[in-house]
């Protein structure tokens, strides 16, 4: 019994870097992941392609994991990291995109990202494992926005 768990997340904020050297972080995946919290592993799955453990998480006596991956393409003209998922690695199918505007001062960040997380618990606890895996989703992303911000010396 499985259970799917939808998430959308977006994001918007500036940093006190160039579109650069902001680039240059979140284009190359395994730096950027780097600044990910609870990445159990990483690995390169050539192609542009990363599959991403997550660690577990419990929930009472259900621990899950987070696999994924994931296809990434870095455009420095246009500004944009963006990421379609892998079908057939993991229990997850994760997409999203960087948008990195640079102003004369700071750097303008976009982030979006949906996650579809399918869950070995039976639907009758969709219910309570819903909201918390969202809010644990949610919670990671906005550490890794603030260690992000910190690597680029603070928000703007």
């Amino acid at each position: 019994m499985t259970t799917t768990v939808t998430v959308e997340l977006g994001y918007e904020f500036d940093v006190n870097a160039s579109a650069k050297e902001v680039f240059e972080v979140l284009s190359n995946v395994p730096d950027s992941a780097s600044h990910y919290p609870k990445v159990e592993k990483l690995t390169d799955l050539g192609g542009g392609a990363y599959r991403w453990e997550m660690a577990k998480i419990g929930i009472g006596s259900v621990n899950l994991q987070t696999v994924y991956a994931a296809k990434y393409v870095s455009n420095k003209a246009k500004g944009t990291v963006i990421w379609t998922p892998v079908p057939g690695e993991g229990n997850a199918l994760v997409s999203g995109s960087w948008k990195i505007t640079g102003n004369k001062k700071s750097t303008n960040l976009v982030l979006n990202i949906t996650g579809e997380l399918t869950l070995p618990v039976p639907a009758l606890m969709k219910m309570v494992v819903e909201p918390l895996v969202e809010a644990e989703f949610e919670r990671m992303t906005e550490q890794y926005i603030a260690n992000l911000a910190t690597r680029f010396g603070g928000e703007a």
